[in-house]
Parts: C-alpha cells; structure tokens; sequence
C-alpha cells in the first residue's frame, strides 16, 4: 500500500502543480473547456492515462466545467500516485 502524505508533503508538491488545491485528504483541479464536447474528450484522454496507471479519479462534468478529484482511496489520502497523476492532467490539459 501506498504512504499517505502528510498536509506540508501535499502543499509542497501542489506548489509544482498549477491549478490544484487541497490537502492530505484530497486534491482537485477544475478545467473550464471551451465546448461541451471539449470536456468531454478532456475525459476520455484523462481516462486512458487514468487506466494505464491503474489509478482512478473522481470526475464531475457540468456542462463545460470538469473537476478532477484524486485520493487512494486504498491508502485513506493522497499519496504519490495522485501526484503523479495530477502530473499528467496537467499536461493533458496544457
């Protein structure tokens, strides 16, 4: 099982993620897309990256607005996979 970071180990590593928030509980970044299907295909690449990493976020879609949420849920917190994986939202999304 993964190591639970603490909230200083999460804040650091959030520091070299542009647009994510929160804290050893759970990370989320929210993506404004210029379309409806603009998000739409956001979530279909972030699932493929997602299940190549055997490594699953929560994702809400309201309309244009994607909001990705990431804690292993396995480990009770955020561990190093989140980060890794926030890592690759975020060259998904540019």
């Amino acid at each position: 099982m993964a190591d639970v970071l603490g909230n200083d180990e999460v804040t650091a590593a959030l520091a070299k993620l542009p647009g994510w928030s929160g804290d050893a509980e759970g990370i989320e970044r929210s993506v404004t897309a210029a379309s409806f299907l603009d998000g739409i295909r956001l979530v279909a690449e972030v699932a493929h990256v997602a299940e190549q990493a055997d490594h699953h976020p929560d994702i809400d879609i309201r309309w244009r607005t994607v909001t990705f949420r990431l804690s292993t849920h396995s480990a009770g917190g955020v561990t190093e996979k989140d980060m890794a994986l926030a890592g690759q939202i975020n060259e998904l999304i540019g």
